[in-house]
């Protein structure tokens, strides 16, 4: 018979609680309830997260009431911002590095008159915060991907399978399985083989003749 999951940590600086819609694997490491604090999602199961996953200091969820994340197996959150209206999923084997920002919303429109709007009318908000009833796309994160330190992922991205991105890159179109990219857009600058000893999820890196990282 399984055990309930508990919703208070033994080692948590911060006197809270874990949300009862944070679903969790009791091998997973959640380092403090802190992390939660902005998950106000109304989903059954708001934060999915698998088997020996580990979220540390500085990861923070901050869902919407409709939003939805999964982060899969065995992966290591540090220092993350999950920024959810929509729907984010992380796969397995993921290592998303620290200052990392998934947002599948802007939580603000585009257009000038209407964005000034929205910052008129913040004061008189109770909690006081960004709406989240702007459009939203959702992001996927495929299994095997490595995200670099400082990087942004804008809405409706997916990052596919194997793939990396470089420190302080900015992605705003998908990636393709096992490609290297980097910069502000980030653009593919190398391209990864599956390993034939490891199957498909451990990609060796094979340098083109153009580009470094």
């Amino acid at each position: 018979m399984s055990h309930p999951l508990p919703r208070t940590l033994s080692w948590d600086w911060h006197p809270g609680a874990i949300p009862e819609n944070v679903v969790y694997d009791q091998t997973a490491y959640l380092e403090t309830s802190y992390s939660f604090l902005l998950c106000r999602s109304q989903a059954a199961a708001a934060v999915q997260i698998g088997r020996g996953t580990s979220i540390y200091l500085g990861v923070m969820f901050d869902v919407g009431p409709r939003g939805n994340v999964r982060v899969g197996d065995y992966c290591l959150l540090n220092g993350a911002r999950i920024i959810c209206d929509s729907e984010i999923t992380i796969g397995d084997y993921c290592l998303i590095s620290w200052n990392v920002v998934l947002m599948d919303t802007y939580r603000m429109p585009v257009d000038a008159l209407k964005r000034r709007g929205e910052l008129e009318s913040l004061p008189s908000r109770e909690p006081r915060r960004a709406s989240s009833e702007f459009p939203a796309k959702p992001i996927c994160i495929e299994r095997n991907v490595w995200i670099g330190f400082d990087c942004c992922v804008l809405p409706g991205v997916t990052i596919g399978e194997g793939s990396i991105v470089g420190a302080r890159s900015v992605v705003a179109e998908d990636v393709p399985p096992f490609t290297v990219v980097a910069g502000n857009p980030a653009r593919a600058i190398r391209h990864l083989e599956p390993s034939e000893s490891a199957g498909a999820h451990a990609p060796t890196i094979q340098q083109s003749n153009d580009s470094t990282i």
